[in-house]
């Protein structure tokens, strides 16, 4: 045994290993969080499976599911983004962890990319499971998953950006609050379930700016209708996106 073996070697670990040891834990403790399970697994679940196995709502010609399916895809991102990552976040500041997480080894920049990636991580799992659960109710989805890919990793910044805007400048009883009445009018008014033509035409056009009609529609664009990437709603996120980061950049206060 050679005297070195033992000896030790203070200092930080690498930035990247930071990352993932922050990622695999802002994972669980999102999956182990049973009200964010609810919100962000449970409650799309139930409204694919509910307005796809009942005529409710009038969306046109074909079934069903093909019209519902991308918007509850379109669902998931927000609910899990945006919703869950918001009310996360400001709790987490409430309590100080962001505050003692900042004064860690760990960059902030590193922190926030961990919790993007934890997202990202939470998203897969989402529209795995959504995605089964439409092929057994019949959906029958087209085009390109690349245009898939870009339009959640959008739509993913979007919410993202949003959510730690929230979190970073409103109190966590206020954030909780403001996230789950947001979520609820953007599910109503987002063309994730009801068809935005079914809404005056002054208001369609206001709703059609919204980032979750834009990434419903985009989604339905391809998986329903197997077009290319639709570049109007790919811009709009991304308008959305650069406003959403750079303010949470901007405002975000860590105490």
């Amino acid at each position: 045994m050679s005297a070195g073996t033992f000896t030790p070697r203070p200092g930080a670990a690498p930035v990247s290993r930071m990352i993932l040891a922050q990622t695999a834990l802002e994972t669980r403790m999102l999956l182990r969080n049973g009200e964010q399970l609810l919100l962000t697994v449970i409650i799309p679940a139930l409204l694919l499976v509910l307005f796809s196995a009942v005529d409710i709502i009038d969306v046109g010609t074909g079934k069903s599911v093909d019209f519902l399916a991308p918007g509850i895809l379109a669902l998931a991102v927000l609910s899990t983004a945006f919703t869950g990552q918001a009310i996360a976040t400001g709790f987490d500041r409430r309590y100080g962890v962001l505050k003692r997480l900042g004064a860690s080894p760990l960059p902030r920049w590193a922190l926030m990319a961990a919790k993007t990636l934890s997202v990202l991580v939470t998203e897969v799992l989402q529209i795995a499971l959504l995605t089964v659960i439409a092929f057994a109710l019949g959906w029958s989805p087209h085009g390109n998953p690349l245009s898939v890919a870009v339009l959640i990793l959008l739509g993913t910044a979007t919410f993202s950006g949003l959510g730690l805007l929230m979190a970073g400048t409103l109190r966590a009883e206020a954030t909780l609050a403001a996230a789950n009445l947001v979520f609820l009018l953007l599910l109503v008014g987002g063309g994730v379930i009801v068809p935005l033509d079914k809404f005056p035409g002054a208001v369609q056009s206001v709703l059609g700016l919204l980032p979750i009609s834009a990434l419903s529609d985009g989604l339905r664009e391809v998986l329903q209708h197997g077009a290319a990437l639709p570049w109007g709603d790919a811009a709009i996120l991304a308008v959305w996106a650069v406003l959403g980061l750079g303010a949470a950049a901007r405002w975000f206060r860590w105490e």
